[in-house]
């Protein structure tokens, strides 16, 4: 009977997450002028399950899905992908993912925008949307020969701690123009009931602090009255002496 091949587990772990990267910049440079947002891999009995999130899904699934066809076909051909099952899920709110609009002033700034009308539209929809901090960072060869960079913020954007994990995203994208290369960078802060900033101030209406004041009041009370009680004792005391 043959032994099983034990296989290093963090070999396994890199091998997959490579993959998964390396099928992200395939989707990323085919599809961002669909909004390509992220995919995610999931292993399966069957297979394997490829979840590609973007905001203008039809543009990836293609007409009479030829497009979704064409991909199954790649994943499994070119990044050996055993049995792929490609899944497109429609991003419900694009203004607040941070590579869907990166993507978008990448394509608008291909098509001839001015970069600093094509920023401030996209910083605007961004806050529009709800988010509680925005900056967008175009940089490259914008007027002249000299590369410079210009940056702009809206509301608070958190640049250091945990609360950028939890709370921030960023995405950064490239496009060829006559002059060169030109960068954007996009970042996105954004808050809901469950996760909030370490620094969030929330005021409660009195009816919720209710029983906690009155617990409180209570407490008061009884340090008040313990000092009295102490102070009653020895005055008994020293008349009964008398």
């Amino acid at each position: 009977m043959a032994t099983p091949v034990k296989k290093n587990i963090k070999r396994y772990f890199l091998e997959q997450g490579l993959l998964q990267t390396k099928v992200d910049e395939y989707l990323a440079y085919h599809f961002h002028s669909a909004g390509y947002s992220k995919v995610e891999l999931q292993k399966t009995p069957i297979g394997t399950r490829v979840i590609i999130y973007a905001s203008n899904s039809g543009a990836i699934i293609g007409r009479r899905g030829r497009t979704i066809n064409h991909i199954t076909k790649v994943l499994e051909e070119w990044f050996g992908i055993p049995n792929p099952q490609v899944t497109v899920v429609r991003v419900t709110e694009p203004e607040l993912d941070a590579r869907v609009m990166a993507f978008r002033l990448a394509n608008a700034l291909q098509k001839g925008f001015h970069f600093r009308r094509a920023a401030y539209t996209t910083l605007r929809r961004i806050m529009g949307a709800g988010a509680i901090g925005a900056q967008v960072k175009v940089s490259g060869k914008l007027r002249g020969e000299r590369a410079r960079f210009e940056k702009y913020i809206d509301g608070k954007v958190y640049k250091s701690g945990h609360q950028v994990v939890r709370l921030t995203q960023r995405a950064v994208a490239h496009v060829l123009q006559k002059l060169g290369v030109e960068g954007v960078e996009v970042i996105i802060a954004k808050v809901d009931e469950n996760n909030r900033p370490d620094d969030a101030v929330i005021i409660k209406k009195p009816e919720e602090v209710k029983e906690f004041v009155e617990k409180i009041r209570q407490e008061i009370q009884q340090e008040v009255v313990q000092p009295e009680q102490q102070v009653e004792q020895p005055q008994q005391e020293q008349a009964q002496g008398q």
